[in-house]
């Protein structure tokens, strides 16, 4: 009985490593795109007095048009990949009689798009 064991463990012990050598399957997680991407160069193109029409031909229709704020159009945006958010933007543009009025821009800057500010080191 006791050579049974001392086998059985034996064995139990030499296929522990054994499971490293297997390959291992892990499930596919694809890249989700979601909403209007909005780039800066877009977002330079819209300006505060700009009309309806003039801002959609340059972002293209709003993601979100609610029927309680037609005076108010969200551009939202949204990208994961590997199940993990890697970009998150959203833009909403206000309007008073059909003409923009205000911009509120809630994306967070790059780190390569943040200014640079000079110091001037005491010198004119």
């Amino acid at each position: 009985m006791r050579i049974q064991i001392i086998l059985v463990s034996l064995l139990l012990a030499s296929c522990s490593n054994f499971s490293s050598y297997l390959p291992t399957f892990t499930p596919h997680k694809i890249e989700i795109r979601q909403g209007n991407l909005i780039s800066q160069d877009m977002r330079d193109r819209i300006k505060i007095g700009m009309t309806q029409a003039q801002v959609k031909a340059a972002l293209g229709a709003p993601l979100i048009s609610d029927i309680y704020h037609p005076n108010r159009w969200d551009y939202l945006y949204r990208l994961e990949q590997h199940g993990k958010v890697v970009e998150n933007q959203r833009l909403t543009l206000y309007f008073e009689q059909g003409v923009l009025a205000r911009i509120d821009d809630a994306t967070p800057l790059k780190p390569s798009a943040v200014p640079v500010q000079e110091q001037n080191n005491g010198k004119n």
